[in-house]
């Protein structure tokens, strides 16, 4: 059994798989901190910060909460490098 799903790196030595990933925002905002809380109320909330100052908030399509003390502008071009990655193998242009 193996599995070709491409990994996102969000610092630390954590990785997701980067096809689950429905959106990644800023913590900052008062409807992100509702969202923190929720998902801990609800156990859906993964912490991947070490310990660090949470400084974005990746959000997954099976609605779990993960926080990752990376810039969401860092983790964004890391997956927009994996996208572009993927359709390159799917359609080289050479």
């Amino acid at each position: 059994m193996s599995c070709r799903c491409k990994l996102l790196n969000i610092g630390f030595g954590n990785t997701i798989v980067a096809e689950r990933v429905v959106a990644i925002v800023n913590p900052s905002s008062a409807p992100m901190k509702r969202l923190r809380e929720e998902a801990k109320v609800n156990s859906r909330l993964i912490d991947a910060s070490q310990g660090r100052r949470t400084r974005s908030i990746i959000i997954t399509d099976s609605n779990h909460i993960i926080l990752s003390a990376i810039q969401a502008e860092t983790i964004s071009q890391r997956l927009g490098a994996d996208v572009l990655t993927k359709s390159e193998e799917k359609d080289p242009k050479y």
